[in-house]
């Protein structure tokens, strides 16, 4: 832009928007005020989320103890953490919990199961009892989330930590709830501590939160307890080389916490936590930052320009009468553009409608497909013995490739949904629109834990039971022969009466035991069916929602967005009109009066800065397959 250099030290951005936003109110545009109450709102308050992941005592909580270096999150030898925790900026210390109701939530469908959540205040000695399993097991509080508020330096920048409760192993039902919470973070901190190296799940729970999440970083924790732990910081970081280009960083909290205690700068520089603080600053917060400034950016030249629009129309047709029909006969033309653009029958509308539509069809096809490979390999294993003493290790093999299909589903129509959204909004404004923030990863409900699959008898008999189905097979042997040698003389119990008793009831032993494998097999497979039904029809309807809260967001983002355009140029040209009919009298003093408001609006978007380059749309993504080397239920057993 003219004149950008010699502005040496422009005014902060959020200065520029306030100073714009009291321009478009004093004009009468409380549409693009309002607008910029909400940029202004982001870049005061970037809301930066940080999700900690890993699985149980990794050493989640005490890192976030340390990085605030404040007991916020509770440390426990037991299972510590049993609901989401978030640690943020406050000029007080408090503690607040979310509790999930009875009564049903404003605006839910009929018959939907979402339940209103209030938010309370809780002492902060008190918060122990609330969010560890030990004060709230099995959460029978009904928590959904906790909040604690801290000043600290670190969360001053917007940067929130969620302490995510650990899951047994990432490769269980319990990991879905973390990734549905990946959707809306802005880094993820996957947590492992140096007893050993990465375990496959955590090396697949990488690469999925790789493809959900933009920054993803790797922490060893407890290096003080582990005297290898360089070893294992070595073979961690060949793994993550395969994965991609992921940072590690090797710490520990205690070092870190004794030395903050102590005020000791050597003792702080071997926990390890700098590099990790400097990740956090510059790789997270940096790059929320620039995000920011990027969209307030883009909302300011919109703006701006919609304000000038109108005053720049009256001022031609002022200054330059002869030009004033052709310049109405344009935007009346503009103005039947806008019309359509913001009717449901425009591209980006059509776009946006039917691309949902065939994601969720293809939703749909790609759970039934993943969920109906498991099914038919649990039927095959079924099949191949006796389920019965093995019910339990193929019931959890099931769980196991459930959630993993499950989790690829919901990866991939993760990344299908921002891809639809970039495509949207590329056709909407031609790429310079920025894209919206689309907040998928808040439905509530999403990706809840299914009902674990019912038991089924073992089918172990005792040595009663054996000698009773063998009596009462040989009855009728015995009886038979034994009258037929009757006729010869020979009484009713005799050697060849108990021979055939012992034959016949061997048998009927044997068909028993058949009928029995048969009945056990079938309901074997019958409880998995009724699973994968379940699953299918739970996870379904909540994928579903999630897309249909895309497809609201985003038409609701760019609808708004192509209202303001449309009533700029309905004010352009009733300004263009009313120039035109105006007296020559009032005439000068009406161009004077543009003309330094056209001026002001020059100087603003001269310091205005430069548009930070747009990030590369992605390609669509494929459907990835997760089945493939994926572990039998046999295998599994043994």
């Amino acid at each position: 832009m003219p004149g950008r250099d010699q502005n040496a030290e422009q005014a902060p951005i959020v200065d520029i928007v306030r100073d714009v936003g009291d321009l478009a109110a004093s004009t009468g545009r409380a549409d693009l005020a309002e607008r910029l109450e909400q940029t202004s709102a982001r870049l005061h308050d970037p809301g930066v989320r940080v999700v900690v992941v890993g699985e149980f005592k990794q050493g989640k909580s005490k890192l976030i103890n340390a990085l605030v270096n404040a007991p916020a999150c509770p440390v426990d030898d037991d299972i510590a953490t049993s609901v989401p925790m978030t640690v943020g900026y406050a000029d007080e210390p408090s503690a607040w919990v979310v509790v999930q109701t009875d009564a049903p939530a404003t605006g839910s469908a009929k018959g939907s199961a979402a339940r209103a959540v209030e938010r309370q205040e809780i002492a902060l000695e008190d918060l122990a009892q609330f969010v560890s399993e030990h004060g709230n097991p099995a959460n029978e509080r009904n928590l959904v989330s906790a909040e604690v508020l801290l000043p600290r330096e670190l969360l001053k920048g917007g940067l929130n930590l969620v302490d995510s409760p650990g899951v047994g192993g990432l490769d269980s039902s319990n990991a879905l709830a973390t990734l549905s919470a990946l959707s809306t973070a802005h880094a993820v901190l996957l947590v492992s501590d140096a007893s050993q190296e990465y375990t496959e799940p955590e090396v697949q729970f990488l690469k999925h939160a790789m493809r959900i999440s933009p920054n993803v970083a790797a922490v060893l924790a407890k290096t003080d307890l582990y005297p290898q732990w360089r070893q294992v910081e070595s073979i961690d970081r060949g793994h993550l080389e395969d994965v991609g280009d992921v940072p590690m960083f090797a710490v520990s909290s205690d070092l870190r916490l004794l030395a903050a205690e102590m005020q000791d700068r050597e003792l702080n520089d071997e926990s390890g936590f700098p590099a990790l603080v400097a990740h956090l600053r510059r790789e997270v917060l940096g790059r929320s930052a620039l995000m920011h400034e990027r969209s307030a950016v883009h909302d300011l030249l919109s703006v701006v320009e919609q304000l000038a629009m109108s005053l720049r129309a009256e001022l031609n047709a002022l200054q330059n009468p002869q030009d004033t029909p052709r310049m109405i006969a344009e935007l009346e033309d503009a103005k039947a553009k806008a019309d359509e653009f913001r009717g449901r029958s425009a591209r980006w509308q059509v776009t946006l409608t039917d691309g949902v539509t065939d994601l969720i069809a293809d939703m749909e096809h790609d759970l039934r497909d993943r969920l109906r490979t498991v099914q038919r390999e649990a039927e095959q294993a079924i099949d191949g013995g006796d389920p019965g003493p093995i019910w339990d290790q193929i019931s959890e093999w099931i769980d196991q490739r459930a959630t993993a299909a499950v989790t690829e589903t919901f990866v991939w129509t993760d990344e299908r949904s921002r891809w639809l959204s970039e495509e949207v909004a590329d056709l909407f404004s031609e790429g310079e629109s920025s894209i919206p923030a689309i907040d998928v990863g808040s439905t509530e409900g999403v990706l809840d834990p299914v009902e674990p699959i019912s038991g089924l008898d073992s089918g172990r008999m005792g040595a009663g039971e054996k000698i009773y189905l063998g009596v009462r097979g040989s009855y009728g042997g015995v009886l038979m022969v034994g009258l037929a040698t009757g006729l010869i003389g020979m009484a009713l119990i005799n050697p060849l009466s108990l021979l055939a008793g012992i034959l016949v009831g061997r048998r009927a032993y044997r068909e028993d035991m058949h009928a029995r494998l048969a009945r056990r097999q079938q309901e074997a497979k019958l409880l998995v069916r009724r699973y994968i039904d379940e699953v299918i029809f739970q996870v379904g309807k909540q994928l579903k929602d999630r897309l249909r809260l895309v497809q609201r967001t985003a038409r609701d983002h760019f609808g708004s967005m192509a209202e303001e355009l449309h009533r700029s140029l309905s004010e352009a040209l009733n300004s263009a009109k009313a120039a035109a009919g105006s007296y020559t009298a009032t005439r000068d003093e009406r161009v004077i009066a543009l003309q330094e408001k056209i001026a002001r609006i020059d100087s603003i978007r001269e310091v205005i800065p430069e548009l930070p380059p747009a990030p590369v749309m992605r390609s669509l993504p494929a459907r990835p397959r997760s089945d493939a080397g994926a572990p039998s239920a046999a295998e599994n057993a043994r």
